[in-house]
């Protein structure tokens, strides 16, 4: 039988075993990073030495980078209060806080007059396009760009930007919000003046070690051009879906993707169907962003695209990686042919 293969990466990608071995030293650290003993400084250190080297895989500088636990709280420290823009291709943590009005066209560009009253992803969760973005941003979502995509803070032209951990390998409980020096900023966690008093609270210790040590690696990664790898991969994967079922849509294609990235309708198969049917033949895919409860609805980032809510509900993103490999997305091209068929079949 052969093994499962998990497509999902864009939910949450592996831990990397970097970030296991940093985490797992992490624990052997008892001081509480705030305390000036010697226990106290340690911890500090360890997070001091994270802070730098995820500072140093965004393009940005250390005083820059406030630990949270995720980008949604990231997302709540940017924007909660503020009254920014967005568009309804967002992620459903920036969606909450902002007026969703921004218009969107056919290949997933957002349309923004005051970028300094705007909102954007720098690439979309779904359908992997990567915006153009403006110059003067109040936020930016790198969560899915950061360690898929070279990036740098400092040329991003935003005064905020989102990131997590465990979209590159990281652990999952832990992001950042980084703020470009000299950013008003109003903090929303008080007490006892952790991250430079910009959020409260005892940090994460373990989970900002790994989360150094996968941003670390990941931009190692990327230096190694493994992700133009992972382009190929998946490049290989929809020509042969595309062989298989000739009707499929791949939704922006021809548009700069993320490397790792296919979102695929086939119409009147159900996405949710689709998701538990491969399921069962032993792939992970999903059928939109994870971050729904495990609800599964037509998508609205499709919707804002122009594609109707028929097609938006048969809808799935099949998101890979660096340990994906040619064999297992030719095996689900194979498994996924074979299921359309015979959905066909019986829908005849």
């Amino acid at each position: 039988m052969n093994a499962r293969v998990y497509l999902d990466w864009n939910a949450t990608a592996p831990l990397r075993s970097d970030a296991r071995a940093a985490m797992a030293a992490a624990m052997d650290e008892i001081g509480n990073p705030s305390s000036v003993h010697a226990e106290g400084r340690a911890a500090k250190a360890l997070i001091e030495r994270a802070r730098a080297d995820v500072a140093a895989a965004f393009g940005a500088d250390g005083a820059d980078v406030v630990f949270t636990s995720g980008a949604t709280e990231a997302a709540a420290l940017a924007l909660a209060g503020r009254g920014l823009h967005c568009a309804a291709i967002e992620h459903d943590a920036v969606t909450a806080w902002c007026n969703v009005d921004l218009p969107v066209d056919g290949h997933g560009q957002v349309s923004v007059d005051a970028p300094e009253n705007a909102a954007l992803q720098l690439a979309n969760s779904e359908s992997g396009v990567v915006q153009d973005l403006p110059e003067g941003l109040a936020v930016c979502d790198a969560t899915q760009a950061f360690g898929k995509l070279p990036v740098a803070f400092n040329w991003l032209g935003a005064d905020m930007a989102l990131i997590s951990a465990h979209k590159l390998g990281g652990p999952k409980g832990v992001g950042a919000l980084v703020l470009r020096q000299g950013t008003d900023f109003e903090p929303r966690i008080r007490g006892g003046g952790q991250e430079m008093g910009r959020r409260s609270g005892t940090e994460n210790l373990i989970g900002i070690a790994g989360f150094g040590a996968a941003a670390k690696a990941a931009a190692h990664d990327l230096a190694n051009g493994i992700f133009d790898q992972v382009a190929e991969t998946r490049d290989l994967m929809e020509a042969a879906i595309a062989d298989a079922v000739p009707g499929a849509i791949f939704v922006g294609q021809g548009s700069q993707r993320l490397p790792n990235t296919s979102c695929i309708v086939s119409a009147g198969w159900k996405g949710e169907t689709q998701v538990m049917q491969m399921d069962l033949a032993g792939f992970a895919i999903s059928a939109g962003s994870a971050c729904s409860s495990g609800k599964v609805r037509a998508s609205r980032v499709l919707q804002a695209m122009g594609y109707d809510a028929a097609a938006s509900g048969c809808a799935v993103r099949i998101s890979i990686g660096p340990g994906t490999t040619n064999e297992e997305v030719l095996r689900f091209a194979d498994a996924w042919g074979l299921a359309f068929r015979k959905f066909r079949a019986r829908a005849a």
